[in-house]
């Protein structure tokens, strides 16, 4: 098992202090190596802050998010930053590119956290380039891009790294439906290749069917929907 999400709460307060906003009220599940799930919801349902949970951007209020084998709690946050860097790939709705960075160097990115970046880090971002259609792009900047080719550089800049877990926060809310089945079809190869796994929070039905599994969150309760 790579993930295992127990028994998670979620609570808010208002700044006063005065109220509790109870967003998770203990949702539970586990995801294996290589496995794809969709989370579907209503707006507000608590998708995306589940998702900053297992991708410890977030700390819940009760329970535990495990990932093979460790509690994340107990990591101290330079430990947390290292598992982000190098066990989850993140890609959100908005790219959150570095627009004095070109496509290559923005790719690169999550590399120099942790390492120089080398030859073979250079290769294996052209060659994951050249996958999504980016060849001839490599050395132009975000503004210069559309907003489907900025999420095709963010994809990539998730996955440059080999994450055992990518998590994506509606990927393809942004996109035409072409470049969202692109997407989508390229997102699935990949995780069939590299045996990553995949949590993926979606509006989109055609995206979320496309999973191996299907969980649905309502009433800050999560359960199998397919």
């Amino acid at each position: 098992m790579l993930l295992d999400i127990r028994e998670v709460k979620k609570q808010y307060q208002n700044p006063e202090g005065t109220e509790t906003l109870e967003v998770l009220r203990g949702v539970s599940f586990q995801v294996d190596a290589g496995e794809s799930m969709a989370i579907v919801g209503p707006s507000g349902s608590g998708k995306t802050t589940l998702l900053n949970l297992v991708g410890s951007l977030d700390v819940p209020s009760e329970g535990a998010v495990v990932f093979e084998g460790r509690d994340l709690s107990g990591l101290s946050g330079d430990e947390l930053a290292r598992h982000r860097n190098q066990s989850v790939g993140f890609i959100f709705q908005g790219h959150h590119l570095l627009p004095h960075l070109s496509v290559l160097e923005n790719v690169l990115v999550p590399v120099l956290a942790y390492a120089a970046v080398t030859p073979v880090h250079e290769e294996k971002a052209r060659k994951l380039l050249d996958r999504v259609g980016l060849d001839r792009r490599m050395e132009h900047r975000p503004g210069q891009l559309s907003g489907g080719e900025c999420q095709r550089v963010a994809f990539v800049r998730a996955l440059i790294n080999e994450p055992r877990l990518l998590l994506a926060d509606e990927p393809t809310g942004a996109l035409d439906r072409t470049t969202a089945d692109g997407l989508t079809a390229l997102l699935l190869e990949l995780n069939r290749e590299s045996n990553t796994a995949m949590i993926v929070v979606t509006h989109a039905a055609s995206l979320a069917d496309r999973m191996q599994r299907q969980l649905e969150i309502a009433d800050g309760l999560i359960h199998e929907a397919r």
